[in-house]
C-alpha cells in the first residue's frame, strides 16, 4: 500500500492494457516510474504496483479510475485532463495532444495556459486503437513491436477499406490469399488508423505541433504517417505510455 512521504506525489493510469505509476517530487521531477499489465483484476495489479511506493497524495486516471477511487478513496481525473497536463510537462508550448491507447483514442486541443479547449474521443469500437493494430499484427504474423518497422519497409501504399476489426481481419486474410506483400498490407492498415486520427485532430485543432502519447506512439510508422498526413511536427515524449500517470501526479501536487 501507499505510505506517507511529505513532498512526493503519485499518479496512476489504469488502462485497458497496462497500468502506469509515476511518482514525482515537490519540484515535479520524476523519481519513480513503474508499469504492469492490467490483467483481469486491475485493482489487484494496481495494489501490487503500489507496494512500497511512498507519497503524500495519489491521483488516478484511466478507464479503471472509478474502481480505484472506490478501493482506495483516492481522487481521480479524466484521461483528457491527465494527458493534457502530462504532455505540457514534456512540451510546455504544446497546443494539440493525440493519445492512442489500447482501448480508445483522443485528440485534445489546449488553450495557451494548458487548459483543455476541446477534444474528440473514439471509444465506441477498437477501430483506430492499439487493440486494432495488435489484432492486425497477429493476423499478419508479426510481433506488435515489429509491426510498425515492417510497415515502413513497404514499397507502396495498399488500401484497406474496412475499419471494423472483424471486417478488417477478413479483408487482410483475403489480401494474403491474393499474394499481397505483408508489409504493404501492414502499411495500409497503419494508413487507415492515421486517417481516422488525423480527422479527429483536424476537427479539434488545425495548427502547431502534435504531442503523441500512449503506447501506439512507440510505433515508428504511425509517427511518420502522421507527419506526412498533417504536415505538422509530431513530438513523442521519452516514454509516451507514462504521460497520463505523470499528468495525474502533477495535478495531485497542484491540488494539494
Amino acid at each position: 500500500m501507499t505510505g506517507y512521504y511529505a513532498g512526493y506525489y503519485a499518479g496512476i493510469d489504469i488502462g485497458s492494457r497496462t497500468i502506469e505509476l509515476v511518482v514525482i517530487d515537490e519540484e515535479g521531477g520524476i523519481v519513480q516510474s513503474l508499469q504492469a499489465d492490467t490483467g483481469f483484476d486491475p485493482i489487484r495489479e494496481a495494489r501490487r504496483l503500489m507496494n512500497g511506493v511512498s507519497c503524500h497524495q495519489m491521483m488516478a486516471t484511466g478507464y479503471g479510475r472509478n474502481l480505484f477511487e472506490l478501493s482506495f478513496d483516492a481522487p481521480t481525473v479524466t484521461e483528457i485532463k491527465a494527458h493534457a497536463r502530462g504532455a505540457r510537462a514534456f512540451f510546455p508550448d504544446a497546443h494539440t495532444v493525440l493519445d492512442i491507447g489500447g482501448q480508445d483514442s483522443k485528440a485534445i486541443a489546449l488553450f495557451a495556459d494548458g487548459r483543455v479547449k476541446r477534444f474528440e474521443m473514439n471509444d465506441r469500437c477498437a477501430a483506430g486503437t492499439g487493440k486494432f493494430l495488435e489484432i492486425m499484427a497477429r493476423t499478419l504474423g508479426y510481433e506488435i513491436e515489429a509491426f510498425g518497422g515492417e510497415a515502413l519497409n513497404a514499397k507502396r501504399d495498399l488500401t484497406v477499406s474496412s475499419m471494423c476489426t472483424v471486417f478488417a481481419e477478413s479483408e487482410v486474410t483475403s489480401l494474403i490469399a491474393k499474394g499481397e506483400d505483408r508489409r504493404e498490407i501492414a502499411r495500409g492498415l497503419h494508413i487507415s488508423v492515421i486517417r481516422r486520427a488525423a480527422g479527429m485532430i483536424n476537427r479539434v485543432s488545425g495548427e502547431g505541433g502534435i504531442v503523441f502519447t500512449g503506447g501506439v506512439a512507440k510505433n515508428p510508422c504511425m509517427v511518420e504517417l502522421l507527419k506526412e498526413r498533417l504536415s505538422r511536427e509530431v513530438l513523442v515524449p521519452e516514454d509516451p505510455q507514462h504521460v497520463g500517470a505523470l499528468g495525474a501526479a502533477l495535478l495531485a501536487m497542484e491540488a494539494a
